[in-house]
């Protein structure tokens, strides 16, 4: 096409339309057109683009350009690593002090041994901090002498006085005193995490104070020490993180029942002392949890979900994975609490689905819309009860983990195809029975199935699934190895709009690992994602190079690709693929013993 001198100019647009139109792409997109020119650049710069990002950046004398450069911002998040008692550390928190004191809403130091005098000038300068996380940052907290001085709490009490979380997750060192000493500077915390912390839970009834504990000069956090901050901060403390402590039944009982608390969010994972009877009084006590996380309680049994089920009427997370006492029992009853979003199951090992199946088949109006679904390693589950799950779940579901599922095959691949159309997320890896015919969305021929239908001998799968209705799951011969695919198959599946794995559309991640019967044949044909993001291919011997090609050429928004193991592919296959990955952040190619340094 020719352009003339003639033609009139394109207008330049209000920012405020540019800003809108961006709104509509992800952000791997907006990021790639805000280098088309500079208003464009502007426009991907509003406020509503940057609320959630976070620029994380290790101490180096690189890293004092970046924080000048952010001072152009309105409000950032920052994430700095790495930081120690040198000069370049401290004149990086210094300019950070400068240029963005009252700019940032959040400031993380994970890896980090940073000294007490660094921090104290640091944080009287982030008048606007919002989250402040220190986990596992014990060289502050080591001496006990953290703002032991009243002029500094004075002086990091005026600054602190907005913070609304605060993360002091894995600490060694963290002492009755000092946690007194800190808290006292935050008193409007929303979020509160000691996950991983050494707290004494052991409480005697009669002094209303751990045992042995002298007033506020405990060597570790105590329960009566933790339940005073819990009591003050009562009236906006909604989350609480208390993931691997050594929390026990009484110390449960004893946090649910603080007065005028009302929890929204709770994680007990890894609390291995906790029992079914403590959940209940938990639940009895705290109605109004929306978030509720025992994952790892080894010690609960499916009592501990009937009281979920018929006490936590506006619960929207649950997570009971590891959990592995927990049988199918309650499961239905749960899947009637309507508000229900997130449920992970993952390796309950006595997990079949056909409770949850019932829960959802309920002639109850009120029933979960679940969005996200975790099954992995739920071995008892099996082709029927992924297909129901995925005609009830089509409307709302967009993660699904079937990750170490051994039983589910081919049909459950195309149940998914066919009726879980809006997922973003989907694993399957380990499911060793998935072959190509189940992503190209094919039912599989015995040798001795003749070419052409003979006859109708009942409900039964069709070379292509659209044009067929499920009455009961199809005999299929995983026994054996799969009949490979011939160029007539393929010749077919293009011409024949079937239920592959090419219908979700929507797929932003996507797991194939191990799925060792997978070759070229499915994956150049159905990989053809242009919002993937990450893609994991690894431990599939079939693969070659015209796989990777094919994913780099039909999945260009790819961040993440993994092809670990694949000894099928080779630097031909990379140099292929590689001009396409412009957005490529992280590649692993393990145990390729073909990749050379080519």
């Amino acid at each position: 096409m020719e352009y003339s001198d003639d033609l009139p100019e394109t207008p330049d647009l209000p920012l405020e339309i540019i800003v809108y139109i961006l709104s509509f792409l992800p952000a791997s997109d907006r990021k790639e057109a805000s280098l088309v020119c500079r208003s464009w650049y502007n426009a991907s710069q509003d406020l509503r683009f940057q609320r959630n990002v976070t620029f994380s950046f290790p101490a180096s004398a690189a890293s004092l350009a970046l924080v000048r450069g952010l001072a152009k911002k309105p409000r950032c998040s920052l994430k700095i690593s790495q930081l120690d008692g040198f000069s370049i550390s401290r004149s990086l928190l210094t300019e950070v002090g400068l240029c963005l004191g009252s700019k940032v809403d959040s400031l993380a130091l994970p890896g980090s041994s940073l000294t007490e005098a660094s921090l104290l000038d640091l944080l009287p300068r982030l008048t606007s901090l919002r989250r402040l996380d220190v986990r596992g940052l014990d060289s502050l907290f080591m001496s006990g002498a953290f703002l032991s001085r009243e002029e500094h709490r004075r002086q990091v009490r005026s600054a602190l006085s907005g913070l609304e979380e605060l993360d002091l997750s894995d600490l060694r060192y963290l002492s009755d005193l000092t946690f007194t000493r800190l808290t006292s500077c935050t008193p409007r915390l929303r979020r509160l995490s000691l996950a991983g912390c050494h707290i004494a839970f052991e409480f005697d009834p009669y002094r209303g104070s751990p045992v042995g504990a002298v007033e506020d000069s405990s060597a570790l956090l105590s329960l009566r020490n933790l339940r005073r901050l819990l009591t003050e901060q009562s009236s906006t403390l909604k989350a609480l993180d208390l993931s691997r402590t050594s929390i026990t039944p009484e110390s449960l009982r004893i946090i649910a029942q603080v007065q005028d608390l009302v929890l929204e969010e709770l994680h007990l994972q890894g609390c291995r002392e906790l029992t079914d009877y403590s959940v209940e009084v938990l639940i009895k006590h705290q109605p109004k949890l929306l978030k509720l996380d025992i994952s790892g309680c080894t010690g609960l049994t499916s009592r501990s979900v009937e009281a979920a089920a018929r006490g936590l009427e506006s619960l929207t997370h649950l997570s009971l994975s590891g959990d592995w006492r927990i049988t199918e029992k309650g499961l239905a009853e749960l899947l009637s609490v309507s508000s229900l979003l997130s449920l992970d199951l993952s390796e309950c090992l006595h997990i079949s689905g056909v409770e949850l199946v019932k829960g959802l088949k309920g002639s109850d109006t009120a029933k979960a819309k679940l969005e996200a679904l975790s099954l992995r390693s739920c071995t008892y589950l099996r082709d029927p009860a992924v297909f129901s799950l995925a005609q009830l779940l089509g409307d709302s579901l967009r993660e699904l983990d079937l990750t170490s599922c051994i039983n589910v095959t081919d049909v459950s691949v195309y149940a998914i195809s066919a009726y879980l159309q809006k997922l973003e997320v989907l694993r399957l890896g380990w499911c060793k029975e998935v072959t190509d015919w189940g992503l190209l969305g094919m039912g599989q021929r015995s040798e001795s199935e003749p070419d052409e239908e003979m006859g109708d001998k009942g409900p039964r799968f069709t070379r292509t699934f659209g044009n067929m209705g499920f009455f009961k799951p199809p005999r299929m011969p995983f026994e054996e190895r799969p009949k490979l695919l011939t160029q007539n198959d393929l010749q077919q599946f293009r011409q024949q709009a079937g239920a592959s794995l090419l219908a979700l559309r929507r797929l932003r991640e996507l797991d194939l690992s191990a799925c060792a019967k997978l070759t070229d044949s499915s994956v150049t044909q159905v990989i053809h994602f242009p919002d993937l993001q990450r893609l994991s291919l690894s431990m599939l011997p079939e693969l070659t190079d015209a796989s990777l090609a094919s994913v780099g050429r039909r999945c260009r928004s790819l961040t993440s690709l993994s092809l670990s193991h694949c000894p099928g592919i080779t630097d031909r296959g990379v140099a292929q693929a590689a001009p396409y990955l412009q957005r490529l952040q992280h590649l692993y190619l393990s145990c390729c013993n073909n990749i050379t340094d080519r």
